[in-house]
């Protein structure tokens, strides 16, 4: 570069949605970009590989209609014609213990009467339930979520001051906050909680409407990035892991090559990044990646012999299983052959560590009992991807652990779904993060000192 240049030069480490929103962020700014990614390819925790002529998604990742920075960005990738997304909220829900459908969808009226007529008729609770469910409805769109001794709640004590049964928190409050907080409610922090509820279903009436991939995640994401990188001129160097950050002369320097930045974007797992991170970079208590915690997700992949689910997907109460998604056509497979299902299990401790076999002997009969029609079928293929990190843990108090993406230092800024974004580690996050870190980028003058110059 030569003595002259203006040109900013950024480096992102990390080549999920955050690092992916971030280069993109910055090289449409005019910065000289280059991506750093340890995998083989571009996506993060969203990706696919294949298996037996099937592409196969590692999790079943949703998003919400509210998710406006996930869906700027499936733009600017020029993909969004690739998602379903549905015209308005319909959830399909089915019981492990009792025969029937109930369904959650909104009506026309504006939030919160949108979801009036379904809990109205939500037949896996009792009339006097729904009631109570709809207070505390109204008393949770009056939290103030960015409070901090709201976050230092958890949102089962919450519903339980409220007038919330086990049974409306297992069959309502559970079946929205697992899916989208990776925590059941007692263990999930009130402020995230409020969070999800509030932008997703009380703000609009259309913000929960439901949008899924229809090709594998790889083609949505991590092909879509590398065509989109590659135009706006981004090196993407994968394969390539970054061990170490050095402040040199006002701008940084790395394992990775002789070349110097301007500014670093952090955009890995949190411990990742504090192995990373000089001293003094974050103002947090030692040891606080490792107090922020993760969750596991767990997806049992289930190859079948004929259609059992006439759903894009379903809900579930008295299971285990919680959510079951229809990737059949995604995966590349002739309807004809039968159908491939993926059962999605949030805060998954208790199962991801299980032998495939013994998930296999578990998953069946539970399969059968929220959709009857699986119950004879002949299982073609049957296999298990396992997130053990997925995400970090909502729990109380995690505000105070979540770092925003400018630091302490000059030129140094973090990205991910575990920082600062005041949601939690969903899709959304993890952009809403990228884009943060490119507006932290963009604020800070460009440090540019005579002996830089090479």
């Amino acid at each position: 570069m030569s003595a002259g240049s203006t040109r900013r030069r950024v480096l992102v480490v990390g080549g999920g949605l955050a690092g992916i929103t971030a280069a993109l962020g910055c090289a449409d700014a005019g910065c000289s970009v280059t991506l750093a990614e340890s995998r083989a390819g571009l996506g993060g925790l969203t990706h696919s590989f294949r298996r037996r002529g099937l592409w196969v998604d590692n999790g079943q990742h949703v998003f919400l209609r509210c998710c406006t920075s996930y869906r700027r960005l499936l733009d600017r990738l020029g993909v969004a014609d690739l998602v379903e997304l549905q015209p308005r909220l319909d959830v399909p829900v089915c019981s492990g213990a009792r025969p029937g459908v109930a369904r959650l969808r909104r009506s026309a009226l504006p939030a919160p009467l949108h979801l009036a007529a379904s809990l109205a008729r939500y037949r896996w609770l009792p009339i006097p339930d729904r009631l109570r469910v709809v207070r505390a409805v109204l008393a949770l769109g009056r939290l103030d979520r960015d409070d901090p001794a709201v976050d230092e709640r958890t949102f089962g004590s919450w519903l339980a001051a409220h007038g919330q049964s086990p049974r409306a928190v297992e069959t309502l409050w559970d079946l929205i906050g697992v899916a989208t907080l990776n925590a059941p409610a007692d263990d999930a922090s009130l402020a995230l909680a409020a969070t999800v509820f509030q932008i997703g279903l009380l703000e609009t009436s259309d913000g929960a409407d439901l949008g899924w991939s229809g090709v594998p995640l790889q083609q949505l994401h991590g092909d879509a990035a590398a065509r989109a990188l590659a135009a706006a001129g981004v090196r993407v160097l994968t394969r390539t892991r970054v061990r170490d950050l050095v402040p040199t002369g006002g701008a940084w320097g790395s394992d990775l090559d002789a070349d110097r930045y301007d500014d670093v974007v952090l955009a890995t797992p949190p411990t990742a990044a504090r192995s990373l991170l000089p001293p003094g970079a974050v103002d947090l208590a030692a040891g606080w990646a490792e107090e922020l915690g993760s969750v596991p997700i767990l997806n049992l992949h289930l190859v079948l012999d004929r259609t059992v689910l006439g759903e894009p997907f379903v809900a579930a109460v008295d299971s285990p299983l919680q959510w079951i998604f229809d990737r059949t056509g995604p995966a590349g497979m002739d309807p004809e052959a039968g159908q491939y299902l993926a059962v999605s299990v949030s805060a998954a401790h208790d199962l991801v560590d299980r032998p495939t076999a013994e998930l296999r002997e578990w998953v069946l009969p539970q399969l059968g009992r929220v959709l009857p029609a699986a119950a004879d079928t002949q299982v073609r293929d049957f296999f298990v991807t396992r997130e053990p990190h997925a995400t970090f843990a909502p729990a109380p108090g995690c505000a105070r652990r979540r770092p925003p993406a400018t630091t302490a230092l000059p030129g140094l800024h973090l990205a991910g779904a575990w920082t600062a974004t005041g949601w939690p580690a969903t899709m959304e996050g993890a952009v809403r993060s990228g884009e943060a870190a490119t507006a932290s980028v963009l604020d800070q003058p460009l440090r540019r000192p005579q002996e830089l110059a090479s």
